[in-house]
């Protein structure tokens, strides 16, 4: 049985279905002349729930779709059921959802090019210069910490300046801010704990880390308005997360004034993982294309939607040439060239090819594989190259170190 609006002058708690007016005879008593005229029609009174009463009379019953799975964006708010929220206390989840807890793909794309430069950093060894894989991996596990919190205070930082277009797209609308889970205050006073505790993980890398990374929290800070006034805020997005690519070699203690390979080397590679970062977000701004144009926000999807493919082959054939140029600065091996900037050629292409930009759901796919896909064989390139060059200075040490003692007995 259909289900009905009540009607204004009725004290009808419930719907009714009728053919002719004996079925219902008490609603004569009760209705105007014109109502009574209405009801002695041999039709049925549909009226939907989604508008106002006596608006609309048909010969059919049939209701407007409800929300469901098959269309959760009209469905209302609900508290994790998976994952790591789950786990947490109601009144924590709206903090943790807005640092990203339960999304740490943007976490991992802001650490990547940390891990990069500290493998690069470690690639050029000497008697001066010999960076441990025991060194290598605690400097990989501060930068990891360090990302996590920093990428949360970026995301609360980008809600409180969205907090009135976030209502207005799909995919945004339910943000812990935008929904009024937090106050702006409450979500500037949790900015500021994360930036405090960024603070106390970057004063536990070598002091000339704090003069670098200092600069990049206004990018963090103007990135947000970066959408309202250009088609590629994806651009200054890049400046902010490739920043990591830089702090590497000072973690390992390389002074880049004073070192041209290392600053070359750090250089081209802030500028490659710049190229990476506009390649993967411009996929990802693909989701929201719809949304961000009624919103007025803008993005360089919606600005080259019809050339998207064309634009990410450039940025990834980019994004290959800087990073090589990058080894070749500091004389990386055969094993960088073939695994890192080869295995990065090879995964791009199979993205740019595969992935469907007019579906949500495959964009958010390759925004979260791609990361580990690319970033994982950039990486891998590197600490191969990185360990066979370990091997063979360790080596190398060890068998100048036997020299020296051979010459000093037989003196």
């Amino acid at each position: 049985m259909a289900r009905y609006h009540q009607l204004p002058a009725l004290p009808l708690r419930r719907a009714f279905s009728h053919k002719t007016p004996s079925s219902l005879p008490f609603l004569h008593r009760r209705c105007s002349p014109r109502s009574r005229a209405l009801l002695s029609t041999p039709r049925c009174l549909a009226i939907s729930p989604y508008s106002s009463p006596l608006k609309q009379l048909s010969t059919t019953t049939t209701a407007p779709p409800l929300p469901s799975k098959t269309n959760p964006i009209l469905e209302p708010y609900s508290l994790p059921q998976t994952g790591l929220l789950s786990y947490l206390p109601a009144s924590w989840v709206p903090y943790a959802e807005l640092s990203r807890l339960d999304k740490p793909a943007g976490t991992y794309y802001l650490f990547f090019p940390c891990l990069f430069s500290t493998l690069l950093a470690a690639a050029p060894l000497s008697s001066a210069i010999s960076p441990s894989p025991l060194s290598i991996l605690g400097t990989t596990l501060l930068f990891l910490s360090g990302a996590t919190i920093m990428r949360g205070a970026g995301c609360a930082i980008n809600d409180l300046w969205d907090r009135n277009l976030d209502p207005h797209v799909a995919r945004t609308r339910l943000r812990p801010i935008a929904r009024g889970a937090i106050t702006p205050f409450n979500g500037l006073v949790w900015t500021g704990s994360q930036l405090l505790t960024g603070l106390a993980i970057l004063l536990q890398f070598p002091t000339a880390c704090f003069y670098y990374a200092t600069p990049s929290l206004i990018l963090v800070t103007l990135y947000p308005l970066a959408k309202r006034v250009t088609y590629y805020p994806q651009f200054v997005l890049g400046l902010t997360f490739s920043w990591g690519a830089i702090m590497g070699f000072p973690a390992l203690g390389i002074d880049l004034l004073s070192n041209q390979a290392a600053l070359t080397a750090a250089g081209l590679l802030y500028s490659s993982n710049i190229a990476w970062t506009v390649l993967y977000d411009m996929i990802y701004a693909h989701m929201d294309i719809k949304d961000d144009a009624k919103a007025g926000i803008k993005s360089i999807a919606l600005k080259h939607d019809k050339e998207t493919k064309q634009v990410l082959t450039g940025l990834a054939l980019a994004q290959i040439g800087l990073l090589a140029g990058a080894g070749w600065a500091v004389g990386c091996g055969p094993l960088f060239f073939v695994g890192s900037c080869g295995g990065a050629l090879v995964s791009l292409g199979i993205m740019i090819k595969r992935v469907n930009l007019k579906s949500v759901k495959d964009c958010w796919w390759w925004f979260v594989n791609g990361c580990w896909i690319t970033g994982g064989v950039i990486s891998a390139g590197l600490a191969a190259d990185y360990l066979v060059r370990y091997v063979q200075h360790d080596g190398e040490t060890e068998e100048q170190e036997t020299t020296k003692k051979i010459g000093r007995h037989w003196r």
